[in-house]
């Protein structure tokens, strides 16, 4: 058996009641935190409080060695993963894999910020387009993708998910601030009005945690505040229903104007 269990968004306490059943019946524990991670715990935390064992892998022993994959051949084995289980692409494959080896399978959930931050921001999840990612830059390497998927969510007026870069090997996490200035200067690149200064955002920090921040304004203001530690994403809304805008004032501490824009 092959289970698949969700961590949540930030500690120990998130995990389901089903996901704790299984570890609990786990012959082998095995998690990933190059995709995401938790901030509110750790791993020694999940195993005293459970009292199991835990083994972090990295990514070639994830992806290329299948070393969670092979053990649950023969034994039973959880495999752990921050947020929601299944939402990156590694795992995906993991499942497919599993299906094609006949491992049965157990998907066990959990919270998730794909719908964490449009919640407690107050934004309704079904107006959202497709969620992107902006990327640490590097030389000769400074994507324009991003903007261009923000900017094709605003011709259909639709929010986007931005989610930043992470590289837990390194003990890299993207702020909110380098993402906004990485948006900002592709739009300097395009020469076009998609992201400027003047342009609404939404940053939410620590979501999962009992004070996480939500803050929405301008980016030209925005990009000047310290949201504290990570993990940090932005939101760009497109055109709010009037309880959107009202949501970004008093749960974000947007200005009041954009109760006043043509919603």
């Amino acid at each position: 058996m092959l289970y698949f269990v969700g961590l949540g968004l930030y500690d120990e306490k998130d995990i389901s009641l089903k996901g704790v059943e299984a570890l609990k019946k786990a012959d082998e524990i095995y998690a990933e935190f190059y995709t995401a991670r938790l901030f509110g715990t750790s791993i020694s935390c999940i195993e005293k409080m459970l009292g199991v064992n835990i083994k972090i892998l990295s990514r070639a022993e994830v992806e290329e060695e299948a070393i969670p994959l092979k053990n649950a051949e023969i034994k039973d084995v959880a495999f752990l993963s921050a947020g929601d289980t299944l939402t990156a692409t590694t795992h995906s494959d993991m499942l497919i894999e599993a299906r094609k080896r006949r491992i049965p399978v157990t998907v066990i959930h959990g919270s998730s910020i794909l719908s964490a931050a449009p919640g407690i921001a107050g934004l309704q999840a079904y107006k959202f387009g497709k969620v992107t990612t902006v990327p640490f830059p590097e030389e000769n390497y400074f994507p324009h993708s991003p903007y261009l998927a923000i900017k094709a969510n605003m011709e259909l007026k639709l929010h986007t998910l931005v989610l930043l870069d992470i590289r837990a090997h390194e003990g890299r996490y993207m702020t909110a601030n380098d993402g906004l200035k990485y948006l900002l200067k592709v739009g300097e690149e395009r020469e076009d009005d998609v992201i400027s200064k003047d342009t609404l955002a939404v940053v939410i920090a620590r979501a999962g945690s009992q004070t996480p921040v939500v803050r929405a304004d301008r980016i030209g203001k925005l990009i000047e505040e310290d949201f504290g530690g990570p993990l940090h994403c932005l939101m760009i809304p497109s055109d709010l229903h009037f309880i959107e805008a009202e949501a970004l004032v008093v749960l974000g501490g947007a200005p009041e104007e954009i109760l006043e824009d043509d919603l």
